[in-house]
């Protein structure tokens, strides 16, 4: 069975670095200060001359705004842009001995240790302050402006590479979807790392390329993602994750209106996505996609359980199998999840394929059974595993749950699954090995069932 939704491809060989919009308009909002589309494009000119020509960026900056001028400017200069899921030593080390010619362009003295390196905010001091606005560089649709690698969360990272006609291609689908839900562009405040790429598309792509206004600030704890979102100009809108969604939610904080929010990197509960609306009053909406893809589906979690494909994406299902391709995909690919076709480019979201268990002949999936684990009162974080000791696998969970006891979630769980798929061990630890993204690396997740269940150094 398929799904098909189509539309002409893009057929200009070249396109604008930004879409057309007035000199004045607001790009993105950076500390204290207002940056407008022409001196972006200023700086971003300026500095992709001072960049080597056609070598790798690695561009390691911390700040949004910076982290976006160098990803611009890089494209201009004709620049691969490389966005590792980690910048730890040794996945840097990887990179160089893959890239041996790579520079770094960092606004950290420190981050990008032994490699070489450009200081971002040193070249953008020695800019002059009274150039000329240039003309609006044109960039071949062809041309690979970056390397997304994959989290880590099933092994190890793999690189994918995006042309610069099927981002533009991607984020203008985004926007329509987005913005239809939000009544109008937004001022766009994320939680979530810009080197991933849910953050890349959503916190700097939308805002730049979709009309919206890129904010600085990359706030972690519930009281930051309040006090930013307050400073923020009307409308606004919030790209996190699930996690840091229910640890705003449950902080009890008070959150500046909203126009929407955006979720991604995991399922989100429709209990969580109907609490989130109430409270903040606001349209949430849920991106499905992967590093592989970039997004290509949504759905208001609050509302529907069925996603809704994005404009000229076609899903076509073999079995088990289902493969995705046109739009802004750079080719046909295969899901990493299960899911079921449904009609007018809608599907349902079965599970995906690493997850899926069978104990005692009765199937299930350590994603559906993570979100009843989470939907218990009193749990604050859990997630189950499959460990394998000898030639045996018994299911296994983790748990974060402070005043809880086993025999109250084991009864708790057994109201809502299958006894044969009651972790045993529970295991409670004080927190789970989570990165920015809100993700569990296989590496962190190895490493606690080594400590905690099979005992292994």
């Amino acid at each position: 069975m398929s799904i098909r939704n189509a539309a002409p491809e893009l057929a200009a060989v070249t396109l604008p670095l930004l879409p057309e919009a007035a000199p004045d308009a607001i790009v993105a909002l950076h500390g204290h200060e207002t940056i407008r589309r022409d001196r972006f494009v200023r700086e971003l000119c300026a500095l992709a001359a001072r960049l080597p020509a056609g070598r790798p960026l690695l561009n390691l900056c911390g700040d949004r705004y910076h982290f976006a001028l160098g990803l611009f400017a890089g494209i201009v200069q004709g620049n691969l842009s490389l966005l590792p899921n980690s910048t730890a030593e040794g996945n840097l080390a990887a990179l160089q001995a893959d890239y041996p010619d790579l520079v770094c362009l960092t606004d950290d003295a420190h981050s990008a240790g032994a490699l070489p390196a450009l200081r971002l905010d040193t070249l953008l001091a020695a800019l002059p302050a009274d150039a000329a606005t240039p003309a609006m560089p044109q960039i071949p649709a062809q041309q690979r402006v970056a390397c997304v690698f994959t989290s880590g969360s099933t092994g190890r990272p793999q690189p994918h590479f995006k042309t610069f006609g099927k981002l533009v291609r991607n984020v203008r689908a985004q926007a329509r979807r987005t913005w239809s839900t939000t009544g109008g562009p937004c001022a766009v405040l994320g939680t979530v790392p810009f080197q991933h790429m849910y953050g890349l598309e959503s916190t700097v792509l939308l805002p730049v390329l979709g009309g919206g206004i890129l904010c600085a600030p990359r706030p972690y704890y519930p009281a930051d993602v309040a006090e930013q979102l307050a400073r923020l100009p009307e409308p606004r809108f919030l790209v996190t994750t699930p996690y840091h969604l229910r640890n705003l939610l449950a902080s009890g904080i008070a959150i500046a209106p909203v126009a929407g929010l955006l979720s991604a990197t995991a399922p989100l509960a429709n209990e969580l996505a109907r609490h989130a609306e109430a409270r903040l009053q606001a349209p949430l909406l849920e991106i499905y996609g992967s590093t592989e893809t970039g997004q290509i589906a949504t759905r208001r979690p609050a509302l529907e359980d069925l996603w809704l494909l994005h404009d000229d994406i076609r899903l076509a299902c073999e079995g088990d199998d289902c493969f995705v391709d046109g739009g802004h995909l750079e080719a046909r690919l295969r899901l990493g999840d299960v899911v079921e076709p449904v009609a007018d480019g809608r599907f349902r979201l079965l599970g995906r394929h690493a997850d899926l268990i069978n104990v005692a002949g009765k199937r299930s999936s350590l994603g559906f059974l993570n979100h009843m684990l989470l939907r218990l009162p009193g749990v604050r974080d859990a997630c189950f595993c499959l460990p394998r000791e000898g030639e045996t696998a018994r299911l296994a969970a983790f748990v974060v749950a402070p005043g809880l006891s086993a025999a109250t979630i084991l009864a708790g769980l057994r109201q809502q699954v299958d006894a044969v798929f009651l972790p045993r061990p529970l295991v409670f630890v004080d927190q789970l090995p989570r990165n920015a993204t809100g993700k569990i690396p296989a590496a962190e997740l190895e490493a606690l069932i080594a400590r905690h269940i099979t005992r292994k150094p």
